[in-house]
């Protein structure tokens, strides 16, 4: 986190939960960055926690300004493309919110916007930092578990009401629980599998007047025989475990136990010592098979998370010309996955 480059000038589109939660926290800790204003047309908030702020009126203005070098596009998805290639055409780098696009077409057309600019199109998937995540990486790329067989990672939530965030019911180009969750479960395990060889989608709506979808599972089918399910609902009364691996040698499971949104909502820094900590008795679940064939089950602990991760990769990408860890191919895979219709979709009457 330290660096002798001179800080970022970074400014926001929004103030919402996003850029209050999981971008400025991080910028304003980040020696790198220096987080200077944010585009808010009405109410002024972000002074209130920062107040150092320059508050622009608009967009437009905000994108006027030579000063700032990396915009961060944190808006309703449905806006990531639009505001993207604004702020790509004005001469900024951009980091994206999840999802980067709405079709793989549309992050081309960023990605071309952002060479002819000369400048980085980087997206933001901070779940790559999560505290579960990082152990689930390192128990798949330590082999323990032999040749993987079959892997299932979920996020499920238990919402029977309607969103009050209108843009999110709507029928419109990133709505729906596929665009919100979906870019998650399938930045992870693409990052750690790379691209399936064939795939399979399922949808469903089923809470009461909805109109987008609030369930969704893909099955993706790799090389020898591995077949990896990710799978989100919204009416999960009781989740189980968010990962389950099973290999030839053993298997692992572990809760969705990072504690960082928490924390964050609580006012806790990113420095804090305890940030990112998992709590006694969430460990992973690890059994491996011995020489003799018996089995033995031990909890697995995890090393904290810190999305201040996802910081340090933007900073070394922008200011050394490191390669960036979510790649432009991870991304098109990404939306090829999210954009395909379903093999089976369920609407209730």
């Amino acid at each position: 986190m330290t660096t002798s480059a001179a800080p970022i000038r970074t400014a926001l589109l929004a103030y919402g939960m996003s850029g209050k939660l999981f971008q400025a926290p991080f910028l304003s800790a980040h020696a790198g960055f220096d987080l200077v204003g944010v585009a808010e047309r009405t109410e002024q908030r972000m002074h209130r926690d920062y107040p150092g702020i320059r508050s622009y009126p608009s967009v437009a203005e905000l994108l006027a300004d030579p000063g700032i070098e990396l915009v961060v596009v944190n808006t309703p998805s449905n806006t990531h493309f639009d505001l993207a290639s604004q702020a790509l055409r004005a001469g900024k780098h951009v980091l994206l919110e999840k999802p980067v696009a709405t079709s793989a077409a549309q992050f081309q057309k960023l990605l071309a916007l952002a060479q002819a600019a000369g400048r980085h199109l980087l997206a933001y998937h901070n779940r790559r930092w999560d505290t579960d995540f990082g152990a689930v990486r390192r128990v798949v790329e330590s082999g323990q578990l032999g040749q993987l067989i079959e892997v299932h990672f979920r996020f499920d939530r238990y919402k029977t009401a309607l969103n009050p965030k209108k843009f999110k019911e709507e029928v419109l180009p990133g709505s729906g629980l596929l665009y919100d969750l979906g870019p998650h479960l399938s930045d992870q395990a693409l990052s750690l599998f790379g691209q399936p060889l064939s795939y399979h989608k399922t949808a469903g709506h089923y809470r009461v007047g909805t109109q987008v979808d609030d369930y969704f599972s893909l099955h993706l089918r790799y090389p020898q025989g591995l077949n990896v399910w990710l799978t989100s609902g919204l009416l999960i009364a009781d989740p189980g475990p968010a990962y389950v691996l099973h290999g030839t040698q053993g298997s692992y499971q572990k809760g969705r136990t990072d504690p960082q949104e928490p924390q964050l909502l609580a006012g806790m820094s990113p420095l804090a010592l305890e940030y990112g900590r998992e709590k006694p008795g969430q460990e992973g679940r690890l059994t491996l098979a011995g020489p003799d064939g018996a089995l033995t089950t031990q909890p697995d602990p995890a090393a904290p998370g810190n999305y201040l991760g996802l910081f340090d990769a933007v900073q070394q990408t922008i200011r050394d010309g490191a390669p960036y860890p979510i790649t432009n191919e991870q991304l098109l895979w990404q939306n090829e996955l999210l954009e395909a219709p379903a093999d089976w979709s369920f609407k209730k009457p």
